[in-house]
């Protein structure tokens, strides 16, 4: 029986395509995810303090100056934060940021200002 990797060229290819994907395998991520994902997590299942997680949050973008951008959701989160703080003016600019890197959030976006822009218990 004849080995099929007998050949140099065949031994070749196969090296060049084994080379190929497992440079895929060690391709950087996209984003900066940073703590974002525990926050969001610990956002929806505890009760925790909005403080903690905006300073969590606020680390992670310090620490990424210059290198990946911030994942999708990431601004919106922290607005929604800031505003849980009462701190609404940052809270309407990371809404604002949140449109601006990722268009596609714009209606969205939208929606939350002009919601945060009505007086309380007015309805829409």
């Amino acid at each position: 029986m004849i080995n099929p990797l007998s050949s140099p060229s065949k031994m070749l290819g196969v090296l060049v395509f084994a080379l190929l994907f497992s440079g895929c395998a060690t391709k950087k991520q996209m984003y900066n995810w940073g703590d974002y994902e525990s926050q969001v997590y610990a956002r929806f299942s505890t009760n925790s303090n909005p403080e903690q997680q905006i300073d969590a949050l606020e680390k992670t973008l310090q620490t990424n100056k210059g290198n990946r951008p911030a994942p999708p959701g990431f601004h919106a989160h922290l607005g929604l934060l800031y505003g849980e703080a009462g701190r609404v003016d940052e809270m309407r600019e990371q809404f604002a940021l949140e449109k601006q890197l990722f268009p596609e959030s714009a209606a969205f976006m939208d929606f939350l200002l002009n919601k945060s822009a009505q007086p309380k218990g007015s309805k829409p």
